[in-house]
């Protein structure tokens, strides 16, 4: 191998793809399936929501907490294993529970686990890739993109076999191996003392923005990344803080934007609580259920990657936004008057748009709308609000549709996309 700047290329790759590879496989096999085991183990429709929303809101509030915590005791290493260790024995314990309470507490206790596990293991590649002296951060967020979709097909094949209880066999599984791989990856990789290890030292939203070259792959590891990747409990003194939330809370445009995201990514809710359970209602077998999600994927990784930026310099970024909205109108009218296989193959392809999209066009009017002093905390109120709290929220709200009108609860979520539409378009105006 070469050398770039003194560090030897591809020093500490193979182990970052198989972290990567491990951590976003369990995030794959878990996503799609948890909801229907839950179904399978007598839970009602406003308890599954109610389980969704509490782990969504656990893991907004322990991960910026446990990203703390590395930060101020430097053994993100040990951390990011002790967590997979846990994330696995959490997720294995849930195939022994039967009624809601003990689902929940091992749900709780699962969240807490998982929700720092994509942020550390950032912070640890980062380092390791010394700015792309040693590897490109793309390349294991890629390897990790792969695996989810490679593990939600897997897992959709063998949950045809033994149940949806298979898919959290083998997030369990993978955890474990991400765990073991934890222990030793940081260490082969990160020299000790190296600059580039430290998590106090202010750089690493340098480096995150320098290097990331690969999306998020699904809904629910975005919910993780956003709290701790995008600034909270970032260093600022409380303060500051305080005086960038009251700049922000008068920035109209701001407000505006926060909303409309709210709306569309808080439509998926139904979608990510339901979408599988009402397939395999409709006769819908696992396997294709599986490839249905990972299409979806698949969509959200190509718009990110190709049709994304293409679409922001065509129509800019309130039209790009409106575009995503209209999208996601369609996608769950759709979804909430046809189970018909082709158009479930044809309104997933819309994800692209209606969470890659919108999230593109969202960074893009930060940026635009926001000074660049107090973009963490625009970021932090977008991650927090526009994506964690309302899908929450929503959530519940979902739980409580499905049990009351069933499919027809999809309009609900095509009504709240469509109403996004002209918040998005009111941004074309700027403060």
């Amino acid at each position: 191998m070469t050398k770039a700047g003194g560090v030897e290329k591809g020093s500490g790759l193979a182990g970052f793809l198989m972290l990567f590879a491990a951590l976003y496989g369990a995030y794959g096999a878990l996503s799609p399936f948890l909801p229907a085991f839950l179904a399978a183990r007598g839970l009602t429709p406003q308890e599954i929501a109610t389980f969704l929303a509490t782990a969504t809101v656990t893991r907004l509030v322990a991960g910026p907490l446990a990203g703390g915590l590395a930060d101020r005791s430097g053994r993100t290493r040990g951390l990011l294993a002790l967590a997979l260790g846990l994330a696995a024995a959490c997720n294995l314990a849930l195939l022994g529970g039967h009624a809601f309470w003990p689902l929940i507490a091992i749900g709780v206790a699962q969240a807490v686990a998982t929700a720092p596990l994509a942020p550390l293991a950032d912070v640890l590649a980062l380092a390791a890739a010394r700015g792309g002296r040693a590897f490109e951060y793309g390349w294991v967020r890629a390897a990790g993109s792969a695996a989810f979709i490679a593990a939600t097909i897997v897992s959709g094949f063998l949950a045809e076999v033994w149940g949806n209880a298979a898919g959290l066999w083998l997030c369990g599984a993978a955890f474990g191996l991400a765990a073991l791989v934890a222990t030793r990856v940081a260490r082969a990789s990160v020299p000790a003392g190296h600059p580039d290890v430290s998590d106090r030292s202010g750089g690493f939203e340098g480096r995150l923005q320098g290097s990331m070259r690969e999306p998020d792959p699904s809904f629910e590891t975005r919910l993780r990344l956003a709290p701790h990747d995008e600034g909270l409990g970032g260093i600022a003194e409380p303060g500051t803080r305080t005086r960038g939330f009251r700049t922000l809370a008068a920035n109209t445009r701001f407000q505006r934007l926060v909303l409309a995201a709210a709306l569309v990514i808080g439509a998926h809710a139904m979608h990510d609580a339901f979408g599988v359970i009402v397939w395999r209602e409709a006769g819908i077998s696992p396997t294709i259920a599986g490839l249905l999600w990972s299409e979806s994927v698949a969509a959200e990784i190509l718009v990110f990657l190709w049709v994304g930026p293409r679409l922001l310099a065509r129509i800019g970024p309130p039209g790009t936004m409106a575009l995503a909205a209209l999208a996601g109108s369609l996608r769950w009218v759709v979804q909430g008057t046809t189970s018909w296989l082709p158009a479930l193959v044809g309104i997933q392809c819309l994800h692209g748009l209606t969470f890659a999209a919108l999230h593109l066009a969202c960074l893009a009017l930060i940026e635009e709308s926001v000074p660049e002093r107090l973009r963490a905390t625009a970021l932090t109120v977008y991650g927090t609000f526009g994506l964690g709290l309302a899908s929450a929220l929503l959530t519940l709200v979902a739980g409580q549709l499905f049990a009351t009108v069933g499919l027809r609860a999809f309009w609900a979520m095509s009504v709240l996309s469509l109403a996004a539409v002209p918040l998005a378009l009111s941004l074309r105006v700027k403060n």
